[in-house]
């Protein structure tokens, strides 16, 4: 879901002399946009914080992390042991 924004639209915001239908069209428009980005904002949020799936996604290098970290508390232990 890597939808990319579409290009902003000419706006005619601001212009003298629009009519009050140019305007509610206007409004209307942004709406529905800022709708859709909400809508693909949410879907992105759910996606990077579904732990689950990254945790699928990145299972090697969380098993290499492990790893390291078994050995470096491993070593650590061992050094104290010694004294």
């Amino acid at each position: 879901m890597n939808a990319l924004p579409e290009p902003a639209r000419p706006s005619t915001a601001g212009m003298p002399g629009r009519t009050a239908a140019e305007i509610r069209r206007d409004i209307d428009m942004q709406r529905r946009d800022l709708g859709s980005s909400v809508e693909l904002l949410r879907g992105r949020v759910a996606e990077l914080t579904d732990w689950r799936r990254q945790v699928n996604e990145h299972r090697s290098q969380l098993i290499a992390g492990a790893a390291i970290a078994g050995f470096a508390i491993g070593g650590l232990m061992m050094l104290r042991r010694r004294r």
